[in-house]
């Protein structure tokens, strides 16, 4: 079981939009935009191609986690999860200060139960497309998603994604706050 753990987080706490950006010559993602290492700020530098990769690769590194759990560690699944999120959030290698979850999410719900990734994707599109805030699809899908769990009767997940939902809000905790008063920047749209 604790195996399980131990491989979600070996693969959560690989900082894909840190390796491709100083990969492709953009340098240190954590000194541009907000510093975080996930999509969204790799999108700042301009680099829309970078930006997709990292999105995808952050999902599959949940979905992978998940998946290698079911497969070869079977009864892991949810500390597989659990340990890609945390990966991602804290991983070792940057000194624990990571993304803010909200991809790895997205991969680790289409390990657990695919009907969740679909809500949480569409979801998160749907707002996204709507309201071009990121930080508001992201916290929108999150919240779907321990609901959507309880509606079709994954009870044993309703308590991880309710825990990690709630600390996918507390890393968006400045966000939230730029929301409530109006000035969390669009993509699309320079930070002001």
């Amino acid at each position: 079981m604790g195996a399980g753990l131990v491989l979600g987080y070996a693969l959560g706490a690989i900082p894909f939009g840190l390796l491709l950006t100083r990969l492709s010559g953009g340098g240190d993602i954590r000194t541009i935009g907000s510093g975080n290492i996930g999509a969204t700020n790799v999108l700042r530098t301009g680099r829309k191609g970078m930006a997709a990769l990292t999105l995808i690769l952050d999902m599959l590194k949940g979905f992978c986690a998940v998946w290698l759990a079911t497969h070869y560690l079977p009864g892991g699944e949810i500390l597989a999860a659990a340990g890609a999120f945390f990966g991602h959030l804290f991983p070792v290698w940057l000194r624990f200060k990571g993304g803010k979850g909200s991809a790895t999410y997205g991969g680790i719900l289409f390990g657990l139960f695919w009907q969740g990734g679909v809500i949480y994707a569409i979801m998160w599109l749907g707002v996204l497309i709507i309201s071009r805030l990121s930080s508001g699809a992201s916290l929108t899908a999150a919240l779907s998603t321990p609901i959507a769990a309880a509606i079709l009767g994954y009870y044993d997940l309703v308590a991880i994604l309710s825990a990690c939902t709630l600390i996918i809000f507390w890393k968006h905790r400045g966000n939230i706050e730029r929301l409530m008063a109006g000035t969390e920047p669009r993509i699309g749209k320079s930070k002001s």
